[in-house]
């Protein structure tokens, strides 16, 4: 910005946008003082660098307010946890069932987690087809981002809203 431009020769965009060419730095800061502006290196990696005239200020001010109105358009996902034991019972599949839903319909993604412990590990069958049971039910409001996967005791599944 002004004097902190280092290239002696620039190309030259004025206040209005519209091109002026290339000028020396001395008649570009010359052009930003008689308008009350500053000179702002835009694009200093072109040869030779783009320099524009305008309130800097105010620049920066738009460019904050761009940035906190795409925040606040942003819209956060979180990933909710459902544990799961192989020999789970049919009403507590059906209350873990229901919260899923709940998230689902929340926006957030759900990992469908099935333990196992001690001997349990033996028959990871049942884990996989509780987990395809788990997908069938939610297939209406979420879809799964991958088959059902393994990790140490733990076969989890991702189902992210639709």
């Amino acid at each position: 910005m002004n004097d902190q431009i280092r290239s002696p020769v620039i190309r030259l965009v004025d206040a209005e946008g519209e091109q002026v060419g290339v000028v020396t730095l001395e008649q570009a800061l010359a052009n930003a003082v008689e308008a009350g502006l500053d000179l702002v290196e835009v694009a200093p990696n072109a040869d030779p660098p783009v320099c524009r005239v305008m309130d800097y200020g105010k620049y920066k001010y738009q460019l904050a307010k761009k940035a906190q109105e795409a925040k606040k358009r942003q819209s956060f996902t979180q990933v909710k946890e459902i544990k799961m034991r192989p020999k789970i019972e049919d009403h507590d599949f059906g209350f873990k069932l229901r919260n899923a839903k709940k998230f689902l319909g929340e926006r957030n993604r759900v990992k469908v987690t099935v333990q196992f412990r001690g001997r349990e590990i033996a028959y990871t069958n049942l884990g996989a087809e509780l987990l395809q049971r788990v997908i069938a039910e939610l297939a209406e409001v979420g879809q799964p981002d991958g088959p059902p996967s393994m990790e140490g005791r733990f076969m989890h599944v991702f189902i992210s809203p639709k």
